[in-house]
């Protein structure tokens, strides 16, 4: 049910982007960020990120692809260092919106999957429809809010106590109701600031989930961007941390 639910949701949603008073056919952001030391600490983790924004006549569509992987040097029980996996998340957004009235407002669909090996939830798929409206746009600020009804799918991770036996997978499923807001500000030609967030509110969790950031340009194709992402479940099992964070510093491509 899961794939089948990811396969709907990956291949037929997209998204509203911010309003712009001229709008490219594409709009596509390539995030890089790379981290790596040894000594005393030894880690390597590596976030990759894709947001790419299709702009039509009445229909704005945005599709985003987003990886973490992460590993540290974990001390064993004889005092000798192991490299080990401690992060890997996967994370696919599609969002599809028609544009109504004076373009200002939107009936939109929205869809995403998160597989996370080490989170609180091993997968999560969610299918939302809804109405959008942009609260003010204009060239150097856009700020948009949307919401609806819609469906997720959980696998919830219980982790075992002995570490020969594998963790239990509880399924969860059901209504939830989605809500979301973004704001981008063009705080001057080579600064950009972005804050977006979102709520989904079922009977088993809600997931928050909230990513700030600022963008200075390096050259008309380049951006170096510093933010934090944070994601939030209400309902998690014994063992497992409700909020994970993530600060980055991200070289981003743009085209």
């Amino acid at each position: 049910m899961y794939k089948l639910t990811a396969a709907f949701v990956l291949t037929t949603c997209a998204t509203a982007s911010f309003a712009e008073d001229s709008k490219k056919p594409w709009e596509v952001e390539v995030d890089i960020g790379a981290i790596a030391t040894s000594g005393n600490t030894d880690t390597t983790s590596l976030q990759f990120k894709v947001d790419a924004k299709q702009n039509l006549e009445k229909w704005e569509n945005q599709y985003i692809f987003n990886s973490l992987f992460k590993e540290d040097s974990v001390k064993q029980d004889d005092n000798t260092s192991q490299r080990e996996k401690t992060a890997e998340k996967y994370f696919g957004s599609a969002k599809f919106a028609y544009l109504i009235g004076v373009e200002e407002s939107y009936l939109f669909s929205y869809g995403s999957y998160t597989e996370d090996k080490f989170g609180a939830y091993r997968t999560y798929a969610t299918l939302a429809l809804g109405y959008g409206n942009w609260l003010y746009y204009s060239p150097t600020f856009n700020w948009f809010i949307e919401a609806g009804p819609g469906y997720f799918e959980g696998e919830k991770v219980t982790e075992s106590t002995d570490p020969l036996l594998p963790d239990t997978i509880t399924d969860e499923s059901g209504a939830m109701l989605r809500a979301a807001t973004a704001l981008e500000w063009k705080i001057s030609d080579n600064a950009t600031f972005k804050q977006l967030i979102s709520v989904e509110s079922g009977a088993d969790n809600t997931r928050t989930q909230s990513e700030t950031s600022l963008a200075t340009s390096i050259n008309a194709h380049m951006k170096m961007k510093v933010g934090v992402a944070i994601a939030n479940d209400s309902d998690v099992a014994d063992g497992k941390e409700k909020t994970d964070t993530t600060t980055f510093i991200n070289l981003v491509y743009s085209f």
